[in-house]
């Protein structure tokens, strides 16, 4: 009976330590956008509270594009994934936010992006909208549009064609056969709103990715005042790489190729450190994704030495998935095992991130 107390009390002590360590724990600004950038929310937010998701709003397809071309409203889908990877309610809130319907004028469409219009309707900008919406869902953290500017996303091809509009670019490359030389967005002074600004420059560490790289991540970085905050910014800058290469955009690209265009958009020397996975993609997805002529992104380790990115790696990839894509209880583990390796974190602060680590066994790195 005393054991059972004893180790009672300890679980107790291990929840209030936890919940320290949450509450203290590092302020982290991720960028990016996609499926890939709300994957790192759900895993990070296991770990500190204090995290600014800066998603882009460049979107001109499906659901957020439709919506954005009948009620001039920026995209909400992106956001709307990014605030329920965040959001602290209950289930059938959660499953009400993430409801497609299927049939009628509305068939696909999320409710949560409808959810986030009508607050768009009420509100005095599409930032508002996106600040009640974190209330409401209870979020942990805060998510943040990149810009409040209604920008377009051009792509411009090696071959001098170009595109207007992120749904387009994919099928123009694979029509033009050739790589992205650039992508911009118009109008071009979008100006960064100054909460994403302030987040940047009083991070510990800032996160790039993952994500698709011209139409995910890249984009953020075209929005005036963040390239310049990322510089100014004392934080480590670590950029999580994909596991495959993308469809459309970055086929046959190495792992450094994707730094690199990353780089080119932005400011050389301005990444710090890399995150890549170690896992071998099972030979069964790997034959999925070739018919997208998609594959393993390969490391090219002497680039990264060459331009002094240190790289950390790790078995990333979710079991049991059709897909190659990030599990993410061991990304948001990676991440912050990066952030005590590389990052200087505080004595006690990251022993509390090692039992929490323990308590929720997100698995091995």
């Amino acid at each position: 009976m005393r054991t059972a107390r004893r180790l009672g009390l300890r679980k107790r002590q291990n929840r209030q330590s936890i919940q320290s360590a949450r509450s203290l724990g590092p302020r982290i600004v991720v960028i990016g956008g996609g499926t890939g950038l709300s994957t790192m929310l759900r895993g990070l937010k296991t770990y500190t509270e204090n995290i600014t998701a800066i998603v882009s709003v460049s979107d001109d397809g499906g659901g957020s594009g439709m919506l954005r071309e009948d009620l001039g409203m920026l995209p909400p889908g992106d956001i709307r994934n990014c605030i329920t990877a965040l959001a602290n309610t209950e289930p059938t809130m959660m499953e009400l936010m993430n409801y497609r319907f299927p049939e009628g004028v509305n068939k696909g469409q999320s409710f949560g992006n409808l959810f986030l219009a009508a607050l768009n309707g009420i509100s005095g900008s599409f930032e508002e909208a996106v600040t009640r919406m974190n209330e409401v869902l209870a979020v942990t953290g805060k998510v943040l549009p990149v810009t409040n500017a209604n920008v377009n996303l051009v792509a411009d091809f090696e071959n001098g064609a170009s595109v207007v509009g992120e749904s387009k670019i994919a099928a123009k490359k694979k029509q033009q056969n050739c790589r992205i030389k650039k992508v911009r967005l118009e109008p071009e002074n979008a100006s960064a709103l100054p909460h994403a600004l302030d987040a940047i420059l009083s991070a510990d560490l800032i996160l790039l990715g993952p994500g698709s790289l011209y139409t995910s991540i890249i984009p953020n970085l075209l929005v005036d005042g963040i390239v310049d905050a990322l510089k100014r910014a004392k934080a480590p800058k670590v950029y999580v790489l994909n596991i495959m290469t993308q469809d459309g955009e970055t086929e046959e690209y190495t792992a450094f190729d994707h730094l690199d265009a990353l780089l080119q958009h932005s400011a050389e020397g301005m990444v710090d450190a890399c995150i890549y996975n170690t896992a071998p993609v099972p030979d069964t997805i790997q034959v999925r994704y070739k018919t997208e002529d998609a594959e393993p992104v390969v490391m090219d380790m002497e680039r990264f030495r060459a331009a002094g990115v240190e790289m950390y790696g790790y078995p990333l990839i979710a079991s049991g998935s059709r897909f190659a894509r990030h599990d993410p209880a061991l990304l948001a583990q990676a991440v912050i095992h990066t952030f005590g390796q590389c990052c200087g974190a505080r004595e006690g602060v990251y022993g509390a991130y090692d039992l929490l680590a323990q308590e929720t066994e997100p698995g091995k790195i």
